[in-house]
């Protein structure tokens, strides 16, 4: 068997690392992270826990090192998307409150109370088979308060508090809802779903309710309840500005120079010849492309030349020339200050400077879409915890 891996972590030290990029994780950036944002999920009474959110690979980020992580440091309750996640996740936590956002697969009921987890139950049909099962296990109820995604509309939810026969089947832990709009502020469809969610709860007094996201814990308690359910923010991701905290950047993103290049005034670079060189020129490629989750449209072509879109060599800023291909990016490294950037070295793509949430307004996207969209081809190293 070859013995090569891309995950540095469980490497032979005498393996050289071929990789086109690495992506350094700091585990303990994310156990802070997660301790500040239960600080602020607690009230002065003691009352107010806070999960931690590991859906997508927890955000890409590898689902098995950090929800241990978040369990040593001190995080007992977690949310996945999925059912496999779910099932997935039981296999590193034994003792973890573990809820599925996805809510029931149809007949898969059974498959939920083997492996102990919670579904969060979406829809009447949802409902009437998980209390169908006589199971003494936990679940949640969601129920949409103006996201108009999953969940019971508020007229299900009034008929179900009422039917006192199905409510004493389900063992409901949690009744929750979920935020559409608490990364802007000043939405109006806050106040409507804080407003919802207290009608939601008065059908419901017995049972705890959890509504904050990411942005949600952030701002105050109308939203936090009595669990907050924080995703990106863990991740160090922005999810409102300003925040109230100073989160920990979680990752360091490097690119190997694979080759440099002397390039003439006048010379077009990359695929569609989208960026023409103003000046003789020096150019580093790079071994990262869009397969790698680096998006296609952060590319620097004539078009978009005030975007600016850079990489870092010891400080400095490299400006992209041209498109992103697949596994390949062209920076100019004509200045002096890159004389001493070789082949095989690396340099820096997303870091505390240059975050996920600079990179995604390069690409007009969100921080989310470029974190969990890293792709699996970097050498991958675990770093703290």
């Amino acid at each position: 068997m070859c013995p090569i891996t891309t995950d540095l972590s469980r490497a032979d030290p005498k393996i050289t690392d071929h990789s086109g990029g690495r992506l350094t994780i700091d585990l303990d950036a994310i156990a802070d992270n997660w301790r500040m944002l239960a600080k602020l999920a607690s009230h002065e009474d003691g009352s107010g826990a806070c999960a931690g959110v590991v859906k997508g690979n927890a955000y890409g980020l590898g689902l098995e090192p950090v929800s241990k992580a978040l369990w040593n440091a001190g995080c007992r309750t977690f949310f996945v998307a999925l059912p496999q996640e779910a099932f997935e996740l039981r296999g590193y936590l034994s003792e973890a409150a573990i809820y599925c956002l996805g809510g029931l697969t149809p007949g898969g009921a059974k498959d939920f109370t083997t492996c102990d987890v919670r579904p969060v139950l979406n829809t009447m049909e949802e409902v009437q088979e998980w209390a169908s099962t006589g199971s003494q296990h936990l679940a949640a109820l969601h129920v949409d308060t103006g996201m108009t995604r999953l969940g019971l509309a508020l007229e299900e939810t009034e008929a179900l508090a009422s039917n006192k026969a199905l409510m004493g089947q389900l063992h409901l832990s949690h009744v929750m809802s979920h935020l559409a709009c608490a990364d802007t502020p000043d939405h109006p469809l806050n106040d409507q779903q804080i407003e919802n969610f207290a009608r939601v709860r008065a059908l419901f007094p017995d049972i705890a309710g959890s509504l904050a996201n990411s942005p949600g814990t952030l701002q105050d308690a109308r939203f936090r309840h009595d669990l907050a359910r924080p995703g990106i923010a863990i991740y160090g991701g922005q999810s409102m500005v300003p925040a109230p905290i100073k989160l920990n950047p979680v990752i360091r993103l490097e690119a190997r120079v694979m080759q440099i290049r002397s390039a003439k005034a006048g010379a077009a670079v990359g695929y569609g010849a989208a960026r023409t060189l103003d000046r003789d020129s020096r150019i580093a490629v790079l071994g990262v492309g869009y397969a790698d989750g680096y998006h296609r449209l952060v590319g620097n072509t004539d078009d978009t030349e005030t975007l600016r879109p850079h990489v870092r060599f010891n400080g400095r800023a490299a400006p992209l020339v041209g498109r992103v291909s697949m596994d390949l990016i062209a920076v100019d490294v004509t200045e002096p200050d890159f004389d001493d950037l070789r082949p095989g070295m690396f340099v820096t793509m997303i870091d505390e400077t240059i975050t996920v949430d600079v990179v995604a307004g390069w690409a007009n996207t969100i921080g989310y879409e470029v974190l969990t969209g890293l792709g699996q081809r970097y050498a991958r190293t675990y770093v703290g915890s």
